[in-house]
């Protein structure tokens, strides 16, 4: 048995305290934000986190998703075709999963 809080109650308080932080900087922030905006340590501030949060989320692409879910020539096919679909023709979003879902059933695991 795991410790307590576990289940919904330990979702809970994971997703309060993963958004609370961010939710709590906003509102400080948004009183002062078109001040902030103008000053240039502010603005290289926000570069520099939006750099990093571009890292981060590349490295999440990379480990697990990429290493988890392409595992041979036929998954970068049909994750390469999705991109295409969503990026190149702007297809909404949902269908591109239904047709991930469709196509991966008629692929067959690698």
């Amino acid at each position: 048995m795991s410790p307590e809080p576990n289940g919904w109650k330990g979702a809970s308080l994971c997703l309060v305290a993963v958004f609370l932080p961010s939710f709590l900087l906003v509102i400080g922030a948004l009183p002062f934000w078109n001040e902030l905006r103008q000053r240039t340590w502010a603005q290289s501030a926000l570069r520099g986190v939006n750099a990093a949060v571009v890292g981060l989320l590349l490295a999440a692409l990379y480990h697990p998703v990429w290493t988890a879910g392409i595992g041979s020539a036929k998954d970068f096919a049909l994750a390469s075709s999705a991109f295409l679909i969503l990026f190149m023709w702007k297809v909404s979003p949902w269908l591109v999963v239904l047709f991930c879902a469709f196509a991966g059933a008629i692929i067959g695991p690698a």
